[in-house]
């Protein structure tokens, strides 16, 4: 992405320090990460990987700036073809055709060498499939052999375990994605081929299930996929009990209407969105989604690559949640002793949100009583409640 210009007057050091981007990635950035860089950087950041080449690359930068940054692992839905969901395939190039046959052009077999094949289609079919199947043989030469989801699975286990703050990110589900035939080419060639949405599904639930059996919260990528997440969630809730809402789920760069996201928040104590301008400028409904959700369920974010942008980036969506949300910016920062509630500038409650985020363990609320009729009033036996 090209990087806009960055914003001027930052606040001071001493209100940076209470700033959290929950979702950004620094080891994405085609330079690195420079210590400079880190030893500048002022904020905290929650560094995601998404595929198998990056997960090592957090793990050193966690390790080295373990004060400054929040490690997250897991596989991004734009890598989810790159795994295995059946029994662990042996390497051969038979089994990695079917992996991929089985993803993108299902049902269907190599045309014979005379062309022939089990069905009858008429020319427009013929030349479709034709078409579809010189791109996928083209896609087939430059993919590796998928991975097994249980080595996908122990891999993270041993990453979160190894990190006890770390978190599941970045993982999800993405309906338009278009399979490129090197992510890594400039410009990246894009094919016809999207990853089906039950697959995505297999793979997200199952790196879902581990982060709730270790405890640990989430960032979800979701795109075009708004009742898939929304069943998703729920089907979790229902599997996990009380479980479940000792994690915190983060929707990054949500981009929910209003309407769902107000819905989904009173279903689950556990979910909360944050925000990016790099993302969420682009849609018009962002400002309504700020003043829809509930004061202590925001978040802020960059979703940047380059560390250096990540501060300015974070500020951006932090002025544009306080003017939402009617909180003044903090100028200077105050003892919490010495500021009422009511006071509280953008940056402290979402500083206040974070450690909410962060802690988990979100109770229940309680159970509305229901209204109990007044036999005291005269007109007590009409059957109106009072």
């Amino acid at each position: 992405m090209s990087n806009p210009a960055p914003t001027q007057n930052l606040p001071s050091p001493e209100i940076l320090k209470h700033i959290v981007d929950v979702h950004c990635h620094p080891t994405d950035a085609p330079a690195g990460v420079g210590a400079s860089s880190m030893q500048n950087l002022s904020i905290t950041v929650c560094a995601m990987s998404t595929m198998q080449f990056d997960q090592h690359k957090v793990r050193e930068l966690a390790s080295s700036y373990p004060e400054k940054v929040v490690p997250c692992f897991g596989y991004h839905p734009w890598f989810s073809h790159l795994i295995c969901t059946g029994a662990s395939p042996s390497s051969s190039s038979s089994n990695k055709e079917k992996h991929y046959r089985n993803l993108f052009l299902p049902n269907t077999a190599p045309t014979t060498s005379n062309g022939d094949q089990d069905c009858v289609q008429n020319d427009g079919d013929q030349e479709k499939r034709a078409l579809l199947e010189a791109q996928f043989q083209t896609l087939l030469a430059a993919l590796p052999e998928p991975r097994p989801l249980s080595a996908i699975i122990a891999e993270l286990r041993k990453n979160l375990s190894d990190f006890p703050n770390a978190m599941l990110g970045e993982v999800g589900l993405d309906r338009i994605f278009r399979v490129p035939i090197d992510y890594f080419a400039s410009p990246r060639v894009l094919t016809s081929f999207t990853i089906p949405l039950e697959h995505q599904l297999t793979v997200l639930e199952a790196q879902m299930d581990l982060a709730v059996e270790l405890g640990r919260n989430i960032s979800i990528h979701s795109v075009k996929s708004q009742l898939a997440t929304t069943d998703l969630l729920a089907k979790m809730r229902s599997k996990f009990g009380n479980q479940w809402n000792n994690i915190s789920v983060d929707l990054h760069s949500c981009g929910l209407s209003p309407q769902t996201w107000r819905e989904l928040e009173k279903k689950h104590v556990n979910v909360f969105l944050s925000l990016s301008t790099v993302i969420n400028h682009k849609h018009a409904n962002h400002r309504a989604l700020i003043a829809q959700c509930s004061s202590n369920r925001i978040l802020a974010e960059s979703d940047y690559n380059d560390i250096d942008m990540c501060t300015p980036q974070t500020w951006d969506i932090i002025k544009i949640i306080g003017e939402v949300k009617g909180w003044p910016v903090e100028e200077n920062w105050i003892d919490e002793n010495e500021i009422e509630e009511n006071d509280w500038g953008v940056v402290r409650r979402l500083e206040k949100n974070w450690f909410r985020f962060k802690n988990g363990h979100h109770p229940l609320p309680p159970k509305k009583k229901p209204k109990m009729k007044n036999y005291d009033t005269e007109d007590s036996d009409t059957g109106e409640e009072k």
